[in-house]
């Protein structure tokens, strides 16, 4: 199985630090649950449903870019899943530099064949182009994200998906647990039979 990972919010944890960022830039405007939320959405969505300046924007992404890589988690039992995989590629609009420095942290570098990040010449999600490049590369068999807006390229272009810590998004699995992704895994196998 070849799986195609969104990092923010899917492989790591990184919503609890963009959120408190967020949050001292609103100070008392907005609680950490409507920080939270707008986020999940994209940092664009949050910064225009907050009305937030371009400078307060700037401010705000110089600030994540600064945060350091020990900050952000990796969700548990998500390097199983990377092990089970005969490849892992990832399309993120994080900066490639930032994405490095943290899975190289957390010594899961090794596991991706590919990335596409941010600062490269694709259209942000949900236009397929990187998608659509990385299937041709690598066969991808499954790509697993926390928004629709992740899962949306997939569907487009035929390609199974896996909603992670979201039951709202069109997905044909459901996971919140990477614990539980045998099941998910042994359909994948079943079927190749």
């Amino acid at each position: 199985m070849n799986i195609l990972w969104d990092f923010d919010g899917t492989l790591f944890n990184t919503y609890p630090s963009y959120t408190k960022l967020l949050k001292e830039m609103l100070g008392d405007s907005a609680t950490e649950e409507e920080a939270l939320a707008q986020l999940k959405v994209s940092f664009g969505h949050a910064f225009r449903f907050f009305k937030m300046t371009e400078e307060q924007s700037r401010k705000m992404m110089q600030k994540v870019r600064g945060l350091k890589a020990e900050e952000f988690k990796p969700f548990p039992g998500v390097e199983e899943v990377l092990k089970l995989a005969e490849k892992n590629v990832i399309m993120t609009h994080k900066e490639r530099e930032d994405v490095w420095k943290v899975l190289q942290n957390h010594r899961l570098d090794h596991y991706f064949a590919d990335i596409i990040a941010g600062d490269d010449d694709y259209p942000r999600k949900p236009d397929t182009s990187a998608y659509r490049h990385l299937h041709r590369k690598h066969r991808i068999d499954l790509v697993i994200g926390d928004r629709d807006l992740d899962l949306q390229p997939a569907r487009e272009l035929g390609i199974g998906t896996c909603a992670f810590q979201n039951h709202e998004a069109e997905a044909n699995f459901y996971l919140d647990d990477y614990r539980d992704f045998d099941r998910i895994w042994k359909i994948f196998k079943e079927a190749e039979r």
